[in-house]
């Protein structure tokens, strides 16, 4: 079957043909969702999926006549995540709005016990009490609140006493939790209170060479074994940047073997994907550190932990234990000649 090509950015479009399933994953993602009370964490570094298995984990819970609301950390100003009072009105009247429902915090909202009962009667009373269908609820990019530790500890201990009391009250078996994050928690959460060690962990792997290859023949590509081989070494799995290079030959552009010469340097289709990169680390001197170490070295090297999760994040390394590498040739090649 001949498809009609996209190029690929951000989420996969729910009906897009180039979206590769990782079994199980979708099917014990789609299950858990149904579930009472629910928490599904979704780890990965960015750009490997995170966003389009979201979306079809709520997709599938609108055909059950779920609700669902995503909320992207990112959107928020940077001054709402200062003050905890200030960030938990906020969330709750985003979710609000994007329910329908109008603001009610002068109701509901009471300083004298504090922001995190507040809200918590805001969800039960208000929003959960509003329909008797489950919400599901989506958060993506939850690493940016790893900035602010204080603010952390409290939201995060919040998430997890909800998902607990799900355990015993009706109103908030109702509630479906999703956390999409990129990196490790890097900030001290205690175990009894962090929503990072309940539920349902999936964290997405890279493309095997087999879904690399039914890929690149759902880009009319004529490939073998051998052809995905010559790509992967370079590429390794990572699904944005095969697919980028799938497009990008689909389309004529360019040869497997210029593809290949070129994509390491600022000129290739992949140079401003890479610049990127060098421009984040050029503003974090300590990751360009631990980056160029990592480049030069023949074998895994040991580096700070934050560094270590937040290159990892980034997608540029991959673990070996408590060591980092290079997560592709791409990467050594393109660092190492800088």
């Amino acid at each position: 079957m001949i498809y009609d090509l996209e190029f690929p950015e951000g989420q996969v479009k729910l009906d897009s043909p180039f979206y590769v399933e990782r079994p199980p994953i979708e099917t014990i993602s789609y299950q858990t969702v149904l579930k009472p009370g629910s928490l599904i964490r979704i780890k990965a570094p960015r750009q490997m999926g995170k966003s389009s298995l979201m979306a079809r984990i709520l997709q599938h819970s609108i055909q059950q006549e779920f609700l669902p609301v995503i909320l992207d950390f990112k959107l928020a100003d940077s001054k709402i995540f200062r003050d905890l009072d200030l960030f938990l009105k906020w969330f709750c009247l985003t979710i609000g709005r994007k329910l329908d429902l109008p603001n009610k915090l002068e109701e509901y909202w009471d300083d004298i016990f504090g922001s995190k009962t507040s809200c918590t009667d805001y969800f039960e009373k208000y929003i959960l009490a509003q329909s008797d269908r489950p919400l599901v609820l989506a958060l993506e990019e939850v690493d940016l609140i790893f900035a602010y530790p204080h603010l952390a500890n409290d939201f995060f201990s919040l998430l997890r006493a909800w998902h607990e009391e799900a355990k015993n009250n009706f109103l908030w078996k109702k509630l479906r939790l999703i956390l999409a994050h990129s990196t490790e928690v890097y900030i001290p959460l205690n175990i009894n209170q962090s929503p990072f060690n309940v539920g349902l962990a999936i964290e997405l792997p890279e493309f095997t060479s087999e879904q690399v290859l039914d890929l690149a023949k759902r880009h009319s590509l004529d490939w073998n074994s051998d052809h995905v081989s010559q790509l992967m070494a370079m590429l390794g799995g990572h699904p944005y940047l095969i697919r980028l290079a799938l497009y990008h030959l689909a389309t004529q552009q360019v040869t497997l073997g210029q593809f290949l010469q070129q994509a390491p340097t600022e000129a290739g289709f992949l140079g401003n994907f890479l610049r990127r990169h060098r421009s984040n680390l050029e503003q974090q001197i300590e990751l360009a550190n631990a980056m160029e170490k990592a480049i030069s070295s023949a074998a895994p090297i040991r580096v700070e932990s934050v560094t270590m999760f937040k290159l990892h994040s980034m997608g540029l390394v991959g673990f070996q234990g408590n060591k980092i590498y290079p997560r592709c040739e791409l990467y050594r090649q393109y660092f190492g000649n800088r």
